[in-house]
């Protein structure tokens, strides 16, 4: 039973990697060396899981794509005061105001859901996507199912296509790490080798 589990779900994976618009995996490499061209940093933002790949992809912009590039969910200090003191829901337009985000900067999304206001569904990303859209910044992510809000607002967007309803969440943060390595591996964003790619 274990055997055929293992097998069902990797043909998903299988299924989706298939499926995935790549013109809009080359929109949004291109819309990111657009954002570092113009000397606009990259806040990346993710709850759950995709505050996990927050943190693993800031390292690798920075590291391998030349980004000046920060996620606040790397400073626990900063984030739990500010929930504490403005709410969950305003946490990360409240760190991207006081990180004073501009027209030439980007925000990063990583999310299964999207947002959704009406749904009670990361607020805390829609309240982020509203500032950001306001000020004019380049908004981008990675998402699954129909995108939510993120889909609507996006400069550039891409969604991990749902070929399981019952396994949606898992799909979704492993593309999503799929993708961003894509991404920091691309030619149009890669300025130094990774490690083992640069080692003998």
């Amino acid at each position: 039973m274990t055997g055929s589990f293992a097998r069902q779900y990797l043909d998903e994976a299988v299924r989706i990697a298939a499926a995935l618009d790549t013109d809009a995996i080359e929109h949004l490499a291109a819309t990111l060396a657009c954002v570092r061209a113009r000397g606009g940093r990259l806040f990346v933002l993710g709850v759950g899981g995709g505050a996990g790949h927050a943190s693993h992809a800031v390292n690798d912009f920075r590291k391998l794509a030349g980004f000046e590039a920060y996620a606040p969910t790397d400073n626990v200090s900063e984030l739990t005061a500010r929930v504490n003191d403005e709410g969950w829901d305003g946490v990360f337009a409240a760190w991207l105001k006081g990180s004073r985000l501009r027209p030439e900067d980007g925000v990063f999304v990583f999310s299964v859901g999207g947002g959704s206001l009406e749904k009670n569904i990361s607020p805390n990303l829609v309240k982020a996507l509203q500032h950001a859209k306001s000020i004019g910044s380049t908004i981008v992510g990675v998402v699954g199912r129909d995108g939510g809000f993120m889909a609507t607002v996006a400069d550039a967007c891409v969604i991990v296509p749902t070929v399981n309803a019952n396994a949606v969440t898992p799909h979704t943060e492993a593309f999503q790490a799929v993708i961003w390595h894509l991404l920091v591996s691309h030619p149009a964003l890669q300025t130094a080798p990774a490690k083992w790619e640069s080692t003998p």
